[in-house]
């Protein structure tokens, strides 16, 4: 009788102790093809085969099992699950252990009386546990390449391999052991535990040896949340395929919740995650299965793949060699032109090119470093130079989700400073500008704690502080009235920061306060120039302007004002007064132009021609209430008549004033006619919003 070692069959064992760690048995292959996915795809567990081992000669040992079923000589290969006795620290019945064996408490002896602890191959690693018996009868023994030869005989079978008799059978589990329909066919019929029907499930042969197959029977196991680890992977691979990576990692988790220490398993979980895009633990558990199996070439390729999105690029080249072949070349390229980019980067910051630094950062991102805290860092740090304030601190807020993976970035270094110091060093400068003194002193000193004998940080970190404080001391001067110490208290602030737009408005708040508008003037365009939307700053400017009589400038900065303010009353009447001053400056006649007026409605021919000959602009609105664009456009009509106070706004419903209708030949509505000092200058028929605001700023001036 041969051997399956000698008869050239494939060896049962996955990754055995006989240095061929990547064989797979022919069950596992019939799972390997099920798994096979994209780049991305889970791995397949060494958790061994759903089906047990069963000889090819096992007929020789039981005459009557031969003519009683023509099945019963079949070798179905697979992983052997052994049974422990209980206690002793076994794993629970139907677990895993870390090598991807189950053990179930059941009889501890073979069905010919020999202690199982001696006849068991035991491997390390993640692979399955390879039962090695005895033939049954003939004495000879087996090795570990070889398959189990056991006689399974008809009729009903025990757990315990003895055959009682009809009705005479002493229970001692209450789970009955029914005849199903399994994947392997035992005498006449499949023994399946708990009475699951034709569903997979274990099935008991004698010596206690019980094997695992997958079949319809999976989906009630998963119904009532018992799974094998292998239904929990082929489950979650269904899952993974459809894009369904949510559920797909629920699956997984069971898995691996099942085999903690399988490297496969954990695998499959970090791909999940990747499709998740929570790449800070999927790399986790990617350094978990290295750890857990340093030979892991597709641990390996994932975790060099989420390094580089990290943007780690020494960690991603190291691990793209550690895989145990090639790299690929698009992935090596992809690393390549990452580090390319990085290094352009860093030169063009020595030199302070920051618009270069910019570009080569988006560079960088946009090759394959699209999750990295610190090219983000990068980022904002070069707008915080070109003065894009509010959107460097956008993206420093939206990468605070970041601060998960700093662990990964615990030793490398980026322009002479820990990396995690960095992302706060530059966070630290950008509420500093924005005027969140505290908060930028509290950035700073996370950075000192991170990188505490670093030069460079310690510098950063006291001038800020420096700043504050000036800044504290100078609010506390100006409450109380004291603004030419305040002044100066601000100044000594920008001697650390002299770019801080902050510390640059209130010093001009100061100097407006000494009568000093033209450095007041000054302060404002330099806190502008820093910061373009500081809306303090331009209201400080355009009050200055205002002082020194510059009214065109100060018109010019109380429209944007009045743009993002436009529930500001004092601005309102700040930009009415004005425009009343610029016209009377132009010599223009100014008459019966009151703050806060209303659109006036007019109903008669004389109070019409005697409204339109007012100096100044007159827009007429001609309109009906019932009229769908009317009613859309007549709130907006208000709002101008807030807006462009030194305009005199006029409506005339059509229906009921149809003789001012005729008399300026309106025929549509809305129709818009603006006069100046009685002359028509303007008519728009059904104009857009942004038409019509431009006109009346252009003819109210």
């Amino acid at each position: 009788m041969s051997r399956a070692g000698e008869t050239g069959r494939p060896d049962h064992r996955i990754g055995s102790d006989s240095g061929a760690p990547g064989r797979l048995d022919p069950v596992a292959d019939r799972f390997k093809t099920v798994l096979a996915l994209e780049e991305n795809k889970p791995d397949f567990p060494d958790l061994g085969s759903p089906v047990s081992p069963l000889g090819q000669h096992a007929s020789t040992q039981t005459s009557s099992c031969s003519s009683s079923s023509g099945s019963a000589g079949k070798a179905v290969p697979t992983a052997a699950i052994v049974a422990r006795k209980p206690g002793a620290g076994a794993p629970d019945a139907g677990r895993l252990c870390h090598s991807g064996e189950l053990f179930v408490e059941s009889s501890p002896t073979a069905a010919d009386g020999r202690d199982l602890k001696t006849a068991t191959h035991r491997r390390s690693g993640s692979g399955p546990l390879i039962f090695s018996g005895g033939s049954g009868g003939g004495g000879s023994s087996s090795t570990a390449s070889s398959p189990v030869i056991n006689a399974l005989p008809t009729g009903n079978i025990c757990p315990s391999g003895k055959i009682g008799k009809t009705g005479m059978m002493h229970r001692t589990s209450p789970r009955s052991d029914v005849l199903g329909s399994g994947t392997g066919n035992y005498g006449h019929g499949s023994i399946i535990r708990g009475g699951m029907g034709g569903g997979g499930g274990v099935a008991s042969r004698p010596g206690g040896v019980v094997g695992i197959w997958n079949s319809g029977g999976s989906n009630a196991r998963m119904a009532t949340g018992r799974m094998d680890p292998l239904e929990a992977t082929r489950a979650g691979n269904e899952h993974y395929k459809k894009g369904q990576y949510g559920e797909a990692l629920a699956f997984y988790d069971k898995a691996v919740a099942m085999c903690p220490e399988n490297a496969a398993c954990r695998g499959n979980r970090a791909a999940a995650l990747m499709g998740l895009g929570r790449l800070e633990e999927a790399a986790r558990e990617c350094e978990e299965a290295v750890r857990l199996d340093p030979t892991n070439g597709r641990a390996h390729q994932r975790l060099a793949c989420l390094k580089l999105r990290l943007g780690l690029v020494e960690d991603a080249r190291k691990h793209h060699f550690l895989a145990g072949q090639p790299p690929d070349p698009v992935e090596l390229q992809k690393l390549q032109s990452v580090e390319r980019h990085w290094l352009k980067c860093g030169d063009a910051r020595k030199v302070g090119d920051w618009k270069s630094v910019l570009r080569e950062a988006d560079a960088a991102i946009a090759a394959g470093a699209d999750s990295s805290p610190l090219l983000v860092a990068s980022r904002a740090e070069a707008l915080f130079h070109l003065h894009q304030l509010d959107e460097a601190d956008s993206i420093l807020t939206r990468s605070l989700k970041f601060e998960d993976s700093f662990s990964f970035f615990s030793a490398a270094k980026i322009f002479g400073m820990l990396s995690h110091s960095y992302f706060y060093i530059v966070k630290a400068q950008v509420d500093m500008a924005l005027g969140r003194f505290e908060n930028a002193v509290m950035a700073a000193e996370k950075a000192k704690q991170m990188d505490g004998r670093n030069i460079g940080v310690t510098t950063v970190l006291n001038n800020i502080r420096s700043v504050a404080r000036a800044r504290a001391q100078g609010n506390e001067l100006f409450k109380s009235g004291n603004f030419a110490e305040a002044c100066t208290a601000y100044g000594e602030g920008l001697k650390y920061d002299p770019s801080n737009p902050v510390l640059l408005c209130n010093r001009a708040a100061c100097r407006s306060k000494l009568g000093q508008w033209v450095k007041s003037v000054e302060d404002c365009n330099e806190a502008l120039r820093i910061q373009p939307n500081y809306t303090k700053a331009l209201l400080r400017r355009a009050d200055s302007y205002a002082k020194l009589e510059r009214w065109s400038e100060s018109v010019r900065d109380y429209e944007v004002l009045r743009k993002e303010l436009p529930g500001d009353n004092e601005v309102a009447e700040a930009l009415f007064h004005a425009q009343i001053a610029l016209k009377t400056s132009r010599g223009e006649e100014i008459s019966n132009l009151k703050f806060g007026g209303e659109v006036e409605e007019v109903t008669s021919a004389e109070q019409f021609r005697a409204a339109v000959s007012l100096p100044g602009a007159s827009v007429v609105y001609f309109m009906t209430s019932s009229n769908l664009q009317c009613i859309q456009i007549t709130p907006f009509v208000d709002a101008l008549c807030t807006r462009y106070p030194s305009a005199n706004f006029l409506k005339v419903d059509v229906k009921r004033s149809p003789g001012i209708a005729v008399a300026e030949n309106v025929r549509v509505v809305p129709t818009f006619k603006i006069y100046k000092n009685g002359k028509r200058v303007k008519e728009m028929i059904c104009p857009s919003q942004q038409v019509l605001e431009n006109s009346v700023r252009h003819y109210s001036l």
